[in-house]
């Protein structure tokens, strides 16, 4: 018998049907680190969204035989570690391809049609007070017609392009940075910069890509640019990124994720901004109801793979 072990299940708010083996389920809402070997003390499959799972944790885990990620990104997981130690690790892949282009379509027309500022004009009478029909006071402009750069062109990169094609919008999907060489269909990566109106980022986090987008990359970029990042924190430099916002050499940028989550005080310089131009929300992106019902599915599916001896969307080893 199974013993699968929840450390995080405040984290999906999703019908989960229980597997087709025989097993025992235990949940927590929510794990600290150094929660995480006493949990998983008994454990043969461990299921985690952030919690960190290291080496150290890990070695003191000797049933452990599978690692469910029930999230995409697996940067929280000593994935070295789990591949010597023959412990599979899996993620659940695709489950978002609705709910986060439409979150960054969201951001990219709040931030094109100044909707916050506008908004906070009507709330504090300046349309009420008026001399004609229409307030005029924040230039806005249309997504019909601009250029998008996308970075990382997964099924999210595809899933924004598709939704921008929709809108209008010319689409340039960035080559890797520094690449030698330009794959058909791909653009330069300093050059999707250089052209793009709106840059969005969907690139996972890794030695590579940390801080990806810095001061160099964001000054490169057209003034009245927006950024927006739903991919991970950790991709853009936030430091850079405010001095750009606060100089005005970025039009604005709205960002869903942060390189601590949750943020704590003054963990984020982003959080420190008032500004009408730049947009935080709490990593939600991912969250539509119907997308936490599809990577519910998706996890009880992966468990139920492995132990019938055939794992699929491993991160660790051959699929």
């Amino acid at each position: 018998m199974e013993t699968i072990v929840f450390l995080e299940r405040d984290t999906l708010e999703a019908e989960l049907r229980a597997p087709s083996f025989a097993h025992r389920w235990v949940d927590y809402g929510a794990t600290r680190p150094e929660e995480v070997a006493e949990r998983l003390r008994e454990a043969t499959i461990a299921v985690v969204n952030k919690v960190p799972l290291g080496a150290r944790a890990l070695a003191q885990l000797p049933r452990l035989r599978l690692v469910a990620v029930a999230a995409t990104g697996v940067d929280n997981v000593d994935l070295t570690f789990c591949r010597e130690r023959g412990i599979t690790v899996s993620n659940v892949r695709g489950y978002a391809r609705r709910s986060v282009p439409e979150h960054v379509l969201m951001l990219a027309l709040a931030l094109s049609r100044r909707l916050v500022a506008y908004r906070e004009d009507v709330r504090r009478g300046a349309w009420q007070r008026a001399a004609q029909f229409c307030l005029l006071d924040h230039p806005v402009h249309e997504l019909h017609g601009s250029t998008l750069g996308i970075v990382g062109y997964g099924t999210l990169g595809r899933g924004v392009e598709e939704l921008a094609r929709a809108f209008g919008m010319r689409v340039l999907v960035a080559e890797r940075k520094g690449a030698a060489t330009v794959r058909e269909g791909r653009t330069r990566f300093d050059e999707v910069l250089r052209q793009s109106d709106i840059l969005t980022l969907h690139a996972p986090l890794t030695e590579e890509t940390r801080h990806l987008i810095g001061d160099a990359e964001l000054a490169s970029m057209r003034p009245s640019a927006l950024l927006i990042n739903c991919a991970r924190g950790g991709v853009v430099d936030e430091s850079a990124l405010v001095e750009a916002l606060r100089e005005g050499s970025l039009a604005g940028a709205g960002v869903d994720v942060l390189g601590e989550e949750p943020p704590r005080e003054g963990s984020s310089p982003l959080l420190a901004l008032d500004l009408p131009n730049l947009l935080v929300t709490p990593h939600i992106a991912w969250a539509s109801r119907e997308a936490m019902q599809a990577l519910a599915d998706q996890l009880i599916a992966n468990l139920e793979a492995f132990v019938r001896g055939e794992p699929q969307n491993t991160v660790n080893r051959e699929s």
